[in-house]
């Protein structure tokens, strides 16, 4: 079973429709290539499944093996497949470039409260008006949020102006806990 995989609508025992099959026995060994009654005998006889491997050659590859625990199996290692996946959130963070120092300081808490629960934070400066004369205040302010964030998380993509927005994104370092 293991090195093997079968698609999910295999054909299993009378669903095959082929004339003659080579069979691989339960331990993985060939059988041979047997018609299709005397491989469903045997498949019967050893109180086993009739599985269609590889329907694309010729004659079909049919193995022998209990389908329903086979199908368990893979649901099972789907299941633990998904619970090792991690999910990258993102957060966001908006600001103005003549933010107040105790706004800033409060803002600053929040994202190192998303980098710490492992969150990817996208710092938004937000212009208006006579501010698109002055993005260097915005990007001055950005620099030192990722210098004081320095320990938390690292810059994934620098300061950059789009329209009246500017943009960074942080990352937060990947430490195993």
């Amino acid at each position: 079973m293991e090195g093997c995989q079968i698609e999910k609508n295999a054909r299993v025992n009378e669903d095959i429709r082929a004339k003659e099959v080579r069979l691989v026995g339960p331990d993985g060994a060939q059988i041979g290539i047997k018609p299709i009654e005397e491989a469903l005998k045997l498949a019967e006889d050893m109180d086993l499944d009739l599985v269609e491997v590889a329907p694309q050659a010729n004659p079909p590859v049919c193995k022998i093996m209990d389908y329903g625990k086979y199908r368990y199996e893979q649901t099972v290692k789907m299941k633990e497949a998904r619970k090792k996946q991690s999910v990258v959130t993102f957060k966001e963070m908006k600001m103005r470039p003549k933010i107040d120092r105790h706004d800033y300081e409060i803002k600053k808490k929040h994202i190192e409260r998303f980098l710490n629960a492992g969150s990817k934070v996208k710092v938004t400066i937000m212009f208006r008006g006579r501010e698109m004369s002055h993005t260097e205040l915005g990007k001055n302010l950005l620099e030192k949020l990722a210098e004081e964030l320095q320990e938390l998380g690292t810059v994934e993509s620098m300061p950059k102006l789009e329209g009246r927005n500017m943009q960074m994104i942080v990352s937060p370092n990947m430490v195993k806990k």
